[in-house]
Parts: C-alpha cells; structure tokens; sequence
C-alpha cells in the first residue's frame, strides 16, 4: 500500500519550516496587453463562460508596451551593494545591473513571439476561465497525446522546445512509434490564461480542467506529464483518475514517507534504519525546507507583491532567486544568464528574458504567485496515486527520490531512471534528454 500522505497543508509546511531551520541551524484572435494602470486594457473575453469552443490564439506586444518596458528598466532605482561576496543575501547587484543592460538595450521580444507564433495557440473557456494552451498535433497517426503542465517561475516557454522531438522523433533521434500529440497549457494566473478573480484555482481544479481539456480536444486515452506545480497537478490527475487517463509522469516525484514527513516538518532527526540514498535524500529535503523564503512569502502574502508589478527588475530578480538546495534551480538559471547561445538546447540568456518578459507583458507576477497561497495539500509527502506512473530523477532537483520511497508512493511505477545532467526546469535545461525519458516512460502503454 502506498504511503498516506499526512494531513499537514502547504501553508502550514512553509510555516513550520522555520521550525526546520532552528532545529537545524487571455482572450482569442490578437491581444494587446500592456502592463500599466495607464494602458489600455486587455481584450475582453470573446466567449462567455458556457461556451466550449476552442478558439484560435495568437499574442503581439504593442509596440508602446516594449518601449515602457525599456524605459521602466532605464529609470530603475537600484539598491546598495549587498555586505556578502557571495549569493547568501539574494541576486547579486552586479548580475542585476549586466543583465537590465541587455534587457533595455539588446534583448528581442519578438523573436520569443515568433518562437510561440511557429505552433497553433489556442484559448478555450473551462469553469468560468479562459486556458490558453499550445496544441501540436504529431503526423504520425499512432501518436500518443500528452498533455504537459509547467511550474513557477516558468510558463509554456518552458516545454516548447520538446515539441520537435515528441511530435516528430524520426528527426530527432526517434522512431514513429514514439511519436506524441502534445498539448501544453498556461495554468490559471499564468501567461496567456486568464487571472482568477476568486478563490479555488489551485492543482486538484487544474487536474480537472486538464482533464476536460483532453476531452474537449477529442482525445479519449491519453498520458499527462508535469515538474515543479505540474507535478502536483498531475498527482491530482492521477489521484481524480479520469477516464482516458493512461499514466502520469513526473520529474519532481513527491515520494517522502510519512514517518520521514513528519520528522522533515518537525525539524527532528531523520527516522532510523535509512539507506544511504535515502539518508541522502533526508539531507536534501532538509535544506530545501530551509531555503524556501520565496515560497512562504507567497504562501502566506502574495498580494503585497505590488513591487513585482510595477519594476521590471524587481520582477526579474524575484523570479530569478530560488535559494534551493545546492543553489538549484536557481545555478541553472544563474548560469544560464552568461549562455548566449546553444548547440544542444542548454538554457540562454535570451530564454531567461524571454520567461521574464511575458511575465511583465502579462502582469501575472502577482496572479502566479497566489497558487502558493491556493494549495493546501502536502508538499513531497507521497499522495496514494494508483495509476500508472514513470519518474525521472535528475541530478539538480530539489532532492532525488530514491527508488525504494518511488515504488512505495507510486506502487504501479512503469518507469524509474536517474539520468546524469538536468536540474529543476529539466525541460527547458536539457530537452532532449528529457524527451528520451518520455518516449521510455510510455512505451509500454502504446
């Protein structure tokens, strides 16, 4: 039997993990957006909240919205210097100031635009609220659908490099056989979807939503897939376990024992007899839990957020600054802001903005965060998920789930691989990695 999860909250998590830190030292057709109280608003929704119709999307920043940004980014009012000669205090000023030169005077937006105008976009009404999503239909007729959610601080720009090589893998290394009809949502609050004006939307109402999703695009079996909140997301899917539903896979499996949980969030020692995988994975976890500030911020306060709203870099550097275990996710992305260029799909600097950007040009900083504040569930507790499920483990997540937990959480596990490059944002870090594990995790179901 899978272990229960306990019945401890995700806002009582990031309360009591400061008890760990002493114990242990949008709308259809063209959009014009722009993110000031002065701009002209976006377009209202062209469909009411009963209609299921499935309507295109496509998304052209006003000329006016990118010079503001510029400007915006020009006049910032910019901090001392940080009193530390590493990261320990937050992003570094100087990383700030070289990456806000790029950004006001070099950066492209609209190669971003072109990168999402090259797939079908789609917005479509479900419970009340406009889902945007990309929908790339593969032309091998045995494709498998899959639907792939992103996380925070991410967006659909995180997964559209995977497109290529699951809707067409004999270009990529990959048999027809293999091939998948991918669909990818912007999940409520985020990027091209619409912003929640009450309460509710959190994982278990997007699992739902996705779930209608599929079936509103006329699929009736189908696999689904998700890292950071998409891993929630598809634990809700499989706890909810709707029909056409086939398996989930995730890259951030939520494994942690209930015995290991509770020691976890009472800031106790790690329970006895762990294996060395395990006992590593306790350490892992237990600077994780310490290094959350940004999650219990959001999780307790996400409205005060106003500043994230009003500067570009106050936007930037918040989504930049993770402070997870090991620097992971944020070294990634650190990293990733000295790559201009990449011959095998690494994250660039261009990528970062790219996130950062429709972030700003949606003003969703805000509405992002409040999923933090929405979830009550557990956090890496395992949930009871029953249905089929495969789990990459990469090297620079938050903390890898040894093998013994996975089979415990996920007893109908088909899939389990740790594989020797990729962190957090795997999908955007290392595509094709990642669409190798794919293609493995659901062969079987074919």
């Amino acid at each position: 039997m899978p272990a229960k999860a306990l019945p401890s909250t995700r806002r009582s998590f990031l309360a009591r993990s400061a008890a760990v830190i002493l114990a242990t030292s949008a709308a259809g057709g063209a959009v014009n957006l722009l993110p000031t109280p002065l701009a002209a608003a976006p377009a209202k929704m062209s469909a009411s909240a009963e209609d299921t119709a499935i309507r295109p999307f496509t998304f052209h920043a006003p000329q006016a919205a990118l010079d503001e940004l510029r400007q915006r980014i020009a006049a910032t009012r910019w901090p001392g210097k940080e009193t530390v000669s590493d990261s320990s205090q937050g992003v570094p000023l100087a990383t700030m100031e070289k990456l806000a030169r790029y950004w006001a005077t070099d950066y492209d937006w609209r190669k971003a635009e072109a990168k999402l105008d090259a797939f079908p976009q789609f917005v479509t009404t479900i419970d009340g609220l406009d889902i945007h999503f990309i929908h790339v239909r593969s032309r091998h007729p045995s494709a498998l659908p899959l639907v792939i959610t992103h996380g925070w601080p991410g967006s659909v720009l995180e997964q559209i490099k995977l497109i290529g090589p699951l809707t067409d893998p004999t270009a990529h290394g990959g048999k027809a056989e293999d091939a998948f009809d991918v669909v990818i949502p912007s999940m409520p609050g985020y990027g091209f979807s619409g912003k929640p004006t009450s309460t509710g939307w959190g994982p278990e109402r997007m699992a739902r939503a996705w779930a209608e999703l599929m079936k509103r695009l006329g699929y009736t079996r189908y696999v689904a897939q998700g890292g950071d909140w998409g891993a929630f997301v598809v634990d809700q899917m499989g706890l909810q376990a709707p029909e056409g539903l086939l398996a989930i896979h995730t890259n951030m499996p939520a494994t942690v024992p209930a015995d290991v949980d509770k020691a976890l969030l009472a800031g106790g020692p790690a329970p006895s007899g762990l294996s060395a995988d395990e006992q590593r994975a306790y350490e892992q976890l237990v600077r994780t839990f310490k290094q959350v500030d940004y999650a219990r911020l959001m999780g307790s306060r996400p409205q005060t957020l106003y500043g994230i709203a009003d500067s570009p870099v106050g936007l930037a550097a918040w989504l930049l600054d993770h402070n997870d275990a090991d620097d992971q996710p944020a070294a990634a992305v650190a990293t990733a802001l000295n790559r201009t260029t990449s011959a095998t799909g690494e994250l660039t600097r261009d990528e970062i903005l790219d996130n950062i950007t429709l972030y700003w040009l949606t003003n969703t900083g805000v509405s992002a965060s409040r999923l933090y504040w929405e979830y009550k569930g557990g956090f890496f507790n395992a949930k009871g998920v029953s249905i089929p499920v495969a789990v990459t483990v990469f090297p620079g997540e938050q903390y890898e789930a040894p093998r013994s937990w996975t089979e415990r959480a996920y007893p109908n596990l088909i899939h389990y691989n740790r594989v020797e490059k990729g962190g957090h944002f795997a999908a955007w870090e290392q595509p094709m990695i990642f669409a190798q594990e794919l293609r493995a995790a659901f062969r079987s179901l074919r």
